[in-house]
């Protein structure tokens, strides 16, 4: 059996082939984190009218990926003050959150806000802030919760009134 195929379509094909291996790589640059937009499953979860605090120790810091798909985000696990549990405080996606702006380290007493959610049948705590002595690490704003790696760096800077 002969197949002939064209010119054309020879570079129409490695041109598609081309734009569908870069894509994920452009997706990245975009500023954007997979899984972790707003209005997605995960971000479903945050039920800004639900906000809880508590405080604790930091007993590790981890990498979570809160549902197959998504981008690797960073998480704390934190042994709350008053009954001892080691609660999973999900902070956002890896490319954002940066932990080193407030000398965030394991042993660190931190006071911790943001609402419950149940994933995989495990209660998490999705932040809205965490905050260390003076300093705090804000990953969303406090009214709704439309979380900061959404927003324009501009935007953001406005939201924490540093403009």
């Amino acid at each position: 059996m002969n197949v002939r195929i064209s010119g054309l379509g020879i570079i129409g094909f490695f041109t598609s082939l081309a734009l569908l291996l870069t894509a994920p790589a452009s997706f990245a640059h975009s500023g954007k984190y997979a899984g972790w937009e707003r209005g997605g499953k995960y971000d479903q979860l945050y039920d800004a009218s639900e906000l809880d605090s508590f405080k604790g120790r930091v007993v590790d810091v981890v990498e979570i990926i809160p549902f197959p798909g998504m981008a690797p985000g960073v998480g704390l696990i934190v042994e709350d003050k008053n009954d001892r549990q080691k609660e999973t405080v999900h902070l956002g996606p890896k490319g954002f959150v940066n932990l080193d702006s407030i000398g965030l380290r394991v042993g660190d007493m931190v006071k911790v806000r943001g609402v419950w959610a149940e994933i995989d049948g495990n209660d998490v705590v999705l932040a809205n802030k965490v905050k260390k002595e003076q300093d705090q690490i804000k990953v969303r704003r406090t009214k709704d919760g439309y979380p900061y790696w959404e927003m324009s760096p501009e935007d953001v800077k406005k939201e924490l009134g540093e403009e």
